[in-house]
């Protein structure tokens, strides 16, 4: 899969926007490489991350989640990281569009560093 560049700037507040798609029934998988206003890779040593989907977040939706990633630093001191989620938990997500964002922090200061939307697609076939 693609690596999605994230350009990040801790003092503007705004998260970077990022839409991925997601096969139902297999595994997910999606990289992010980190960067600042300057284009050089931001360090994320020292940082934690979580990353939830969900499929409405208007007025009157739920506050419970629908997945849950495992967000994993591939390369901390790089900037790199990924999100995923086994084929067992995709399998029981509906087709259609999610939200979803993704936060990292260091001690008490937490930023919502990526949001997009999500398109599930069903399958057809049945794990092997």
């Amino acid at each position: 899969m693609a690596t999605n560049k994230v350009i990040f700037d801790p003092d503007a507040g705004v998260s970077f926007p990022v839409n991925l798609t997601l096969n139902s029934g297999a595994d997910f998988t999606a990289n992010y490489e980190v960067v600042g206003t300057s284009n050089t890779a931001f360090s994320l040593h020292g940082y934690t991350g979580s990353s939830q989907m969900q499929k409405s977040i208007g007025i009157g939706a739920t506050t419970i989640a629908d997945g849950t990633f495992a967000v994993g630093f591939t390369s901390a001191v790089d900037g790199k990281f990924k999100i995923s989620m086994g084929s067992t938990a995709t399998r029981d997500l509906s087709q259609g569009r999610y939200m979803y964002d993704i936060l990292v922090g260091s001690g008490s200061t937490v930023y919502r560093i990526v949001e997009g939307m999500i398109f599930v697609k069903p399958g057809i076939s049945s794990a092997p």
